[in-house]
Order: C-alpha cells, then structure tokens, then sequence
C-alpha cells in the first residue's frame, strides 16, 4: 500500500504534507499535476519545499500543452467566423483544463501504482469538497480541523510566504485562467506584464474571446484609469 500526497503548490496542499511529515505518517510520494501555466512563484514555492523537506516532488503532465488544448485541437468545420479548432478558453459549464490536464493525468499515473491511498488537502471550512470520499482518499486538514486561515498561517510561520501570492489572492490556480476574480486580473496586469503580454497572444488564437463581455483591451484601460485615479490594489 503506497501513502501518495497530491501537491497542488498552494497552502491547503503544502501544509498538510509538512504537517503529514511532522506527525510522522507514511509519505511515499508526493505528486504535482504541472499544466504548465501555473505562476512563476508557485514554481519556485515548490523547489523551496522540496529544499525543506529533502525530498524531490514528482511533476506530472498531461501529453499536450494548455495551449495545444486551447487552439490547436483539429475538430469539425462550423459556421461561425474564427471557430473550429481547440476547445477555446475555459468557461463554468466546460471546465476541460482541470479533466484534461489534472484529473485523467492523475488518475492515468495513480492507476499504475497498485494498491495506495491518496492524501488531498481539503480543509475543515471546505465540507462541500468532503463529500462522498473513496476509501482510498483522505483528507488530513479536514479531519484535524484545520481551516484555510490556519493553513495559510502555519505555512506563513515555516517561512513560506508563495511570493505574496496569497495577499492578492484567496486560492491559487492558473495564471491564465478566465474564471477568475477581477482583482487577480487586476494583479495579473500590474505585476506579471509578461505573462499578460502572453495571455494576449493566446487569447487571438483562441476560437472565442477570454472574457465573455469584454476584452483584455478593455481591462487594460479599466486597470490603467483605477491607477490614475489612485485605486489601491
């Protein structure tokens, strides 16, 4: 039986392993699901760790990049203009990056392995997320009551502070993610100007827009007149 921590880079993940190594429980391997547009600090979050704990975090990745699934998938001719190649942009009903590139990658790799037990860290304020567990899946945070705030502290007090990702930020994801919030659009655009240059290029190949109701064009000129008129982000 293999005891397999599933590391996402965030503070839920990273604080149940070094509480997990702390306790003295069985850590055979540690897994990160890498869909390869995740923030540059979560990157270097992630060689800290292993640096702390001594031990190399095995990276995962699904055959093709975000942006082969985003624009370059050959699919059936349609009618409208600049459709009919890749799967476009993420929305709420098609959530395709988190089954193409995490999920199926993950359950392909667990799926050689035998016989294990998966540790997920789902905190004790996310019961929702508790719901209908496998045998084989635990969630430590949640069974020692440990909420979001507390792991985010215990990570801030072993020194991990994700590059103050989390001062702007409630949950990490992809950097490139059309879900989420304004405000991390927002720091996207004032703090990564590379990665929002990127996000540009991506979006004109992409079959349909990254914002339904506008376009990044308008986002730049909403976050540069806050600026102007001294919004604090």
């Amino acid at each position: 039986m293999k005891n397999i921590v599933q590391f996402s880079g965030g503070k839920d993940s990273t604080a149940m392993l070094l509480m997990m190594l702390e306790k003295g429980m069985p850590v055979d391997e540690i897994i990160f699901c890498d869909t390869g547009m995740e923030f540059p600090e979560v990157y270097q979050h992630i060689k800290q760790v292993e640096k702390y704990i001594g031990r190399k975090i095995t990276r995962l990745s699904a055959d093709y990049s975000f942006e082969y699934y985003l624009y370059d998938i050959p699919t059936k001719p349609k009618k409208e203009k600049n459709l009919g190649r890749g799967y476009g942009w993420p929305r709420m009903f098609n959530r395709w990056c988190t089954s193409r590139m995490k999920i199926r990658v993950t359950e392909k790799y667990l799926k050689n392995l035998g016989e294990y037990i998966t540790y997920i860290g789902i905190a004790a304020d996310e019961p929702k997320r508790h719901k209908n567990v496998p045998e084989n899946v635990m969630h430590p945070l949640y069974e020692w009551g440990i909420t979001e705030v507390e792991a985010l502290n215990y990570c801030y007090d072993k020194g991990f502070d994700f590059g103050g990702l989390y001062k702007n930020h409630k949950r990490i994801g992809c950097w490139c993610c059309p879900l989420q919030r304004m405000s991390d659009l927002r720091f996207l655009y004032h703090n990564h100007k590379d990665l929002w240059k990127k996000l540009k290029e991506m979006d004109k190949n992409a079959p349909y827009s990254f914002k339904e109701k506008y376009s990044l064009e308008d986002l730049e000129q909403r976050f540069d007149l806050e600026e102007a008129q001294g919004y604090l982000f």
